[in-house]
């Protein structure tokens, strides 16, 4: 099985919505940063791919797309190691993304859970890495941002990128990747209220101890599922 999608988009762009969405076009499972969380076999596989040695047929065993983190990070290896796929760059305003950043996926409530997971040095050196000292810095944010819109519409040719932003729904995403429109509902998932859902199962969990962590994985597929 190869990646026939690959998403360069940031965390907090719709992506979880994407990941639904993606599994219901394309009839398989679309990577995303829950699974990293209570399988202990992902964040070892992705220090090692940001030290440049990268085991993508491992890392995407069973799996068709990938969006948001840690994939999200590597839009170039992966473009590059997938030809054939396609790329999805999904955007939304870069204040507002901000502001959703420290809210949720760069608070210093999360910041600080990941360190008591047997992930820390994963979100360490590869989620957080770029961030450190900036999480409430603006300015350096939303560049930060703006940057990685750029090179990714830089870097990829533009029949085989689609920027989108998920509240443009089926269309332009079905169009792009060459399928029908489905006659359900676009998903909607991990909005704040989600998220605040799976932190609190998240400190649950892992107050629960070594057992308790492999639960955190469920919690956040949980959350990524369409009402």
């Amino acid at each position: 099985m190869s990646l026939s999608v690959v998403g360069a988009g940031l965390g907090r762009t719709g992506t979880a919505s994407l990941k639904v969405a993606l599994e219901q076009l394309l009839g398989g499972r679309c990577y995303h940063m829950s699974e990293c969380f209570g399988n202990p076999a992902n964040p070892p596989l992705w220090l090692a791919a940001s030290q440049g040695k990268p085991d993508w047929a491992k890392v995407f065993d069973g799996y068709v797309a990938t969006v948001d983190y840690p994939g999200a990070k590597f839009w170039r290896e992966l473009a590059a190691a997938y030809p054939q796929a396609k790329v999805l760059l999904t955007v939304r305003d870069p204040v507002k993304w901000f502001e959703s950043t420290r809210e949720t996926i760069f608070s210093e409530e999360l910041r600080g859970l990941t360190e008591q997971t047997p992930a820390a040095e994963f979100f360490r050196e590869v989620v957080f890495k770029d961030f450190v000292g900036h999480f409430g810095d603006r300015a350096f944010m939303t560049r930060y941002f703006e940057r990685h819109t750029e090179e990714v519409i830089r870097g990829i040719p533009k029949g085989r990128l689609l920027v989108y932003e998920v509240g443009e729904g089926w269309e332009p995403l079905c169009e792009f990747l060459g399928v029908p429109v489905p006659s359900t509902p676009f998903p909607h998932v991990n909005v704040r209220d989600d998220f605040k859902m799976m932190m609190q199962g998240l400190r649950q969990a892992i107050g629960a101890g070594a057992e308790g962590l492999a639960q955190a994985r469920e919690i956040i597929r949980g959350v990524h599922k369409p009402a």
